[in-house]
């Protein structure tokens, strides 16, 4: 089964591409984040022509995740269990479901902004929540995963340059001990293969010539319990999918696994 995670950034803007490449790719589960869509809008038709049923968690605006799966979806459950409210609206960030005998989430952690916003805050609370929403499933037997745009690089080695970073969210000490959390919860992360160059970086500003010049993050995360990483052979980040005309800021990670 080859599953995948990928932050579309817009799959109104990105749909051509986005089929092309899930043709392309083999893929059998793929989680979206940042649809910009409501549920309603999501390009349904187009991708149950190429297999695929989706669950889809969106509003409209900058938020959105999904699920796509050729390989079923069932036990469906929309939104955060527990999770926090951001200035009285519960945002559309996860979303997860069972695809051929594995558990998968798909999750769009909240940016946190600046360290001393609001949104900050926002982002610890939703992590706290996230650790204790998966810890039934990460100690189960059942192959298991939380994929998504963690919004957080989980080392100094996940940036292309920590002095940049530094004061910024993204790399704080709280934030990736928020990951350390789910760690403890049982995942581990599913570190992927770069392709080129040494670090599989996922994410590149779109400003500054920064994916030519490899400025990047690795910031979307495969989390997995102990079976999900028994069964993995192979991960990678396909940096291709960041070239050329009408790309995301994000390319997607890909974990083969064989069940």
């Amino acid at each position: 089964m080859r599953i995948a995670t990928f932050n579309v950034n817009s799959i109104t803007a990105r749909l051509p591409r986005l089929l092309a490449w899930l043709e392309s790719s083999g893929t059998d589960v793929l989680c979206i984040q940042e649809t910009k869509c409501s549920a309603e809008q999501f390009p349904y038709d187009a991708l149950r022509e190429l297999g695929y049923e989706a669950a889809v968690n969106a509003t409209g605006r900058w938020n959105g995740v999904a699920l796509l799966s050729r390989v079923g979806l069932e036990d469906v459950v929309t939104g955060l269990p527990g999770g926090p409210d951001y200035e009285g609206v519960e945002e559309p960030r996860a979303i997860s479901a069972t695809c051929g005998g594995v558990r998968v989430w798909s999750v769009y952690v909240p940016n946190g902004r600046e360290v001393e916003h609001d949104h900050y805050g926002y982002k610890l609370d939703w992590f706290r929540a996230l650790s204790v929403a998966v810890a039934e499933d990460a100690a189960g037997a059942r192959p298991f995963a939380v994929l998504g745009d963690f919004n957080v690089a989980p080392t100094d080695e996940d940036v292309y340059d920590p002095a940049v970073f530094a004061g910024l969210t993204h790399v704080t000490p709280a934030e990736r001990a928020a990951l350390e959390a789910l760690r403890t919860a049982g995942l581990s992360d599913v570190l992927p293969r770069p392709l080129k160059y040494d670090r599989p970086y996922t994410y590149w500003d779109y400003r500054q010539l920064a994916f030519p010049k490899n400025r990047g993050m690795r910031i979307d995360l495969v989390y997995g319990n102990a079976p999900f990483a028994k069964a993995v052979k192979d991960a990678y980040v396909d940096r291709e999918e960041r070239k050329g005309k009408g790309a995301s800021d994000h390319a997607p990670v890909v974990v083969d696994l064989e069940l």
